[in-house]
């Protein structure tokens, strides 16, 4: 493997990056590094040529990839960083740990996460999203990150470095999360599992999970989210704009907008990338032509064109 440093992880060079996509769509990178833990990671960015994108990747559940691929080494965390600790009411989860399972690990020791129980992905995305669902988000619970730099370093980051916001975060380029500390409220482990069903069973009635979708493809006009609550005013969500533009349903190739929900774009069998982004757009300017209102990708979208 010519030019790059040697780890104790994999390497793989030029590797299609559809199936590693809840999406199933995107072209190569020219290489994809899984490290084997912490210091192989830094290791490798601190040797690696400085001109070397880098793009770190969780479990591709908010990401299309383009068709054209990735001109970069795309870093990809596995075994070794899907850790769950709880102490008292701290948790302490690495990047790769999926978010359903950190919620209910911790439900069972009586501490309430139990917002992550249906967000789709790991921690590492939820962090750097600020992923949110039912009125409470990453930032209402976080302690702590610890990231490794461009050139090797392993820091710790708190919420003032990273700038929550709605959707979003500010990590620099380069950097990648190994893992977030949370501290989180208590609660009884029975009425928290029971909330969690409760929150399982509405998603599966109105979320399209048997397809193959990436999430919210848009954000909720400003920062309207869904707090699950009976007073809930519905009419800036995404999903309603969306159908008052006439984009229920609405294709580009074999990407659709579901019927079921009309803020969830799934891949029918055989979309490309192109389709899902060119119906994005579509759904962006048709929505903006009929309410005035600016729709932002809640997907986040990388690579070249094909």
């Amino acid at each position: 493997m010519s030019g790059l440093p040697s780890v104790r992880g994999k390497i793989t060079e030029n590797r299609l990056l559809a199936d590693l996509t809840w999406l199933r769509v995107g072209g190569p990178a020219d290489y994809l590094f899984q490290p084997q833990d912490v210091s192989d990671l830094q290791d490798f960015l601190r040797d690696l040529d400085p001109e070397v994108a880098v793009f770190p990747m969780g479990v591709g559940s908010n990401l299309i990839i383009r068709d054209g691929g990735l001109r970069a080494v795309v870093i990809r965390m596995g075994r070794g960083f899907n850790q769950i600790e709880v102490e008292g009411n701290r948790v302490t989860a690495g990047v790769a740990a999926l978010d359903a399972h950190v919620a209910r690990k911790t439900a069972e020791q009586g501490v309430d996460l139990t917002f992550l129980r249906t967000i789709p992905g790991a921690i590492g995305g939820a962090v750097c999203m600020n992923a949110g669902c039912y009125g409470s988000y990453i930032a209402d619970v976080f302690v702590s990150a610890k990231a490794v730099t461009r050139g090797g370093e392993l820091v710790t980051l708190t919420a003032d470095d990273l700038n929550f916001q709605y959707r979003q975060s500010d990590l620099p380029e380069g950097w990648v999360l190994v893992e977030a500390t949370f501290k989180a409220p208590s609660g009884d482990p029975e009425e928290l599992s029971a909330r969690m069903q409760s929150q399982l069973e509405k998603r599966d009635a109105t979320q399209p999970t048997k397809d193959r979708s990436a999430g919210s493809t848009f954000r909720n006009p400003a920062g309207f989210s869904s707090t699950g609550r009976a007073d809930d005013v519905h009419d800036l969500k995404a999903w309603k704009v969306i159908d008052d533009a006439g984009m229920r349903g609405a294709r580009v190739g074999g990407a659709q907008m579901s019927q079921k929900h009309s803020n969830f774009m799934i891949n029918t069998g055989d979309a490309t990338a192109a389709d899902l982004e060119n119906l994005g757009e579509e759904v962006r300017k048709k929505v903006f032509e009929n309410s005035g209102i600016e729709l932002q990708w809640e997907i986040k979208r990388i690579g070249e064109y094909d």
